[in-house]
Formats: C-alpha cells, structure tokens, sequence
C-alpha cells in the first residue's frame, strides 16, 4: 500500500487560512443560478476529493457509486489486519531479540560458573579439613559454592525460557510477516482498482454530467401556501448586515462583520484537513504530525477574532427571560449599567494578549532581527537597515516561539491574533456602548 509522506509546509497553512476564505467569498457571493443543474467542476473536484468513496457517482446520483464502497471497505479491513499483524511482528521481534539476549549472557554466566564450580569445591574440602566448624573461612567457602549452583540453576531455567520463547516467537513472527505481506497486497491491489475507476471516470465524467443533466426532473412550482410560507420565512429571517449601525460606528460594526465572515469559512478548511487526515491514516496507513495541531490552532484563533462579530450579532449568552421584555431605553440603560464589566474582560484579554505577543517574539529560541528587537538587544532603526529577503527565506532563523510537537510550527501569529480579537471585541464594545447613549438620549 502506498504512503503519503506529506507536511503542511508552514507558509502554505497561513497563506490558506488568508486566501481561502477570500476565494470561498468570493464563490458564495455569485449570483445563485436560476435553475439547478450539475456542473463539471464541482464534479471534478468531488472526484479529486472523494473519487475512491464513489462521491462523485453519488454526485450525479448514480447508483454505480456503490461499487466503491465495497471496495473502500476491503482496503480499511485489510489495512486493520496488516495494523494487527504489524503489531504482531514487533512484539515478536523484541522477543525475539530478548530471548537472544538472554540466551548469550545467561549461557555465559552458566558455563563461567560451571568452570569455577570445581575449584569452589575444592576449596570448601580444604576449608571442611583444615578450618573448625562455624569458622569464618568455612562459612565463606560454603556461601560462594551455594552461589556457584544457584547461579547455574538459574541460569539454565532462564536459558530454558529463552529458548522456549524463541521457538514459540520465530515460527509466529514469520506467519505474522505473511499475514503482513498478504493484507497489504489486498489492499495495494484494491486500492489501485479504486484508482482505476477513478481515472477512467474522470474521463467519462463530461458524459455524464451531460447526460444526469439531460434527466433532471422539472422543478415542481409551489403552492400558494409554501410561497407564503417562504415569504414569512424570509421576513422574520434578519440579515447580519442588518447589525450595522448609522453615523461613525458603522465602520467598527462593518469591520466587525468582515472579520466574523472571514473566519467562519475556516470550518470548511478543518473539515478537508481532517478528511485528508482521516483517509491518510486508516486508508494509507499514514497519520500526519500536523492535522490536530494545526486545526486546534485554527478553532482558537476563530474564537478570537468571531469574538465581535457574537457581540455584534448578539450571539453571546444571556438571560433573555428578563432583558427581552425591556423597552429599547431600558434595554440601552441596563446594557451601559453592565458595560463596565465587559470592558474589564476585554480590556484585560488585549493587556494579556499584548504581553504574550511580544513574549512570543522575544523567547530566546528566536534569532530574527524582530526577536533581538523585542528582546531589547538591537533598536527599531537597526532592523529596518538590516532587513533583507533572509529573514524570510533562510530556515535557520526562527521568528520567536515555535510549538513543541514535532511539526513545529511558529507559534507567534497565533499570539499576534490574540491582539487582534482583543482589540476588534474592545472596538466593538466602544460601538455598542455609543448606540446604548443613543437609544437612552433619543437619538437613535
């Protein structure tokens, strides 16, 4: 079965969380088409994505998709045995290698005592003839044969047990080895049958777009109580740019918004990482050392910067069972009475997020001219002189804090971001609390 060696270089993971959500934007704001048919691209892409699944045969909602599946299923049972059989062969092979072990040092110890065993004897005669009984020399001569015998017994019994082992693991070892070699050619072949039909249907899939096309049913025209009913749906549904308030609050609002949409497009990166991670593992049997990391770092910048766009969209939680019923005035009133503590958590986040920011760029680790910046060992001046393109390119400069695991991805973006939810959720309370005086003089 092949393997995929691959490792999210760490420039391509934060250039993608940046121009992915700018290209998937870009693609929902098209205008939707009038009428639903399938299109060539999506087809290849879930082709490229999920082509092994059968996906784009579902796609077109073609029943010979279901041929994969099978298929699919063999190469994840084959790839559990070989995982087992694997297993298998490693604790065979360490026991094999311990019993070895102990069959030279143990056969050592047991021919060295054996040899001395005589003279141990001898000696202990001598001893019994000349010396009296309980003397020193004699309870000496007894205790060195005594050790001579129980070190050749022991030993024999361990070369015993290592010889047994050794006939038991050898003959399981190799059965393991062939049970290995023959699950992972089930699923090297199936795997290469599944690719099979995906290269030849990534040539007949034009042909049957064109033709699933050609058999859509016509769209059923709703009644006058589903349009109704849509209608109302669409009334009551609010729109988020509806949040954007009048006069110079606006922007902050406007900005707010952008950030909150930006970021939500990140969930559709984490589910084609984890599906590349989930395929990696159990189909090649390759797991990555960058998938979780990077995708928990993701989730924890999202709720940093989302953290405005929730209190814009009045998302966070409360107790509406009290506020809901208030005037607008009340409302406004009870919102700048509570504002103070708002202000303390968000305050206090941007503090702690500025701090650990310019930690992050300044551990010792960091060899950049930014970490001997903010170290305090160069000034500004000297950094903008002394910039050139090897502070970016050169991979023997680090830029400051890097995580622990074996990706070692930096760690100093993440902290900056941490700035940046700070001071969108401060920005956003300023807004708030401006549209709370409004409401309570009148004004709005």
């Amino acid at each position: 079965m092949p393997h995929l060696d691959f490792t999210l270089p760490h420039w391509a993971y934060w250039l993608g969380l940046i121009l992915f959500p700018l290209i998937a934007a870009s693609l929902a704001k098209r205008p939707k088409p009038k009428e639903r048919r399938y299109t060539l691209g999506l087809g290849y892409f879930i082709l490229v994505t999920g082509g092994i699944l059968g996906l784009h045969r579902f796609y077109l909602k073609n029943l010979i998709g279901l041929v994969y599946i099978p298929v699919f299923i063999c190469i994840l049972f084959a790839n559990a045995q070989s995982q087992d059989a694997r297993s298998v062969v490693s604790d065979m092979d360490n026991l094999v290698r311990q019993s070895e072990r102990t069959l030279q040092r143990e056969g050592e110890r047991v021919k060295t005592a054996e040899a001395d065993l005589p003279g141990l004897k001898r000696k202990l005669a001598e001893a019994e003839a000349e010396a009296e009984e309980g003397s020193f020399a004699l309870r000496r001569a007894e205790r060195d044969v005594k050790r001579a015998e129980q070190r050749i017994e022991q030993g024999r019994e361990r070369v015993s047990e290592a010889e047994t082992a050794l006939e038991t693991a050898r003959p399981a070892a190799t059965d393991a080895r062939q049970t290995l070699t023959f699950w992972g050619n089930v699923a090297k072949y199936a795997f290469w049958l599944l690719l099979a039909g995906v290269v030849v249907d990534a040539f007949l899939l034009p042909g049957l777009i064109r033709r699933a096309n050609a058999n859509l049913p016509p769209e059923r025209e709703l009644s006058e109580a589903e349009k109704k009913l849509k209608e109302l749906e669409e009334a009551e549904r609010k729109d988020d740019a509806d949040h954007v308030s009048a006069g110079w609050t606006g922007w902050i609002d406007r900005l707010s918004l952008f950030c909150g949409e930006f970021v939500s497009y990140w969930a559709v990166i984490a589910v084609i990482v984890y599906y590349f991670e989930v395929m990696s593992r159990y189909v090649f049997g390759s797991p990555t050392n960058w998938a979780h990391e990077a995708m928990y770092l993701m989730f924890g910048m999202q709720y940093l910067i989302a953290g405005s766009y929730a209190a814009l969209t009045e998302s966070h939680v409360r107790v509406d069972v009290f506020y809901a019923p208030l005037s607008k005035r009340r409302r406004a009133l009870v919102d700048l009475l509570t504002s103070v503590f708002f202000f303390i958590f968000a305050g206090t986040l941007l503090a702690t997020s500025w701090i650990f920011a310019f930690d992050a760029i300044a551990v010792p680790s960091g060899n950049s001219l930014i970490s001997d910046w903010a170290r305090g060992q160069i000034g500004f001046s000297e950094v903008v002189a002394s910039w050139n393109l090897d502070q970016w390119t050169d991979p023997n400069i680090r830029w400051g804090e890097i995580s622990f695991n074996e990706w070692e991805v930096p760690l100093w973006p993440m902290k900056w971001v941490m700035v940046l939810g700070g001071l969108l959720l401060v920005l956003q309370g300023i807004s708030k609390f401006a549209q709370d005086i409004r409401a309570l003089t009148g004004r709005a």
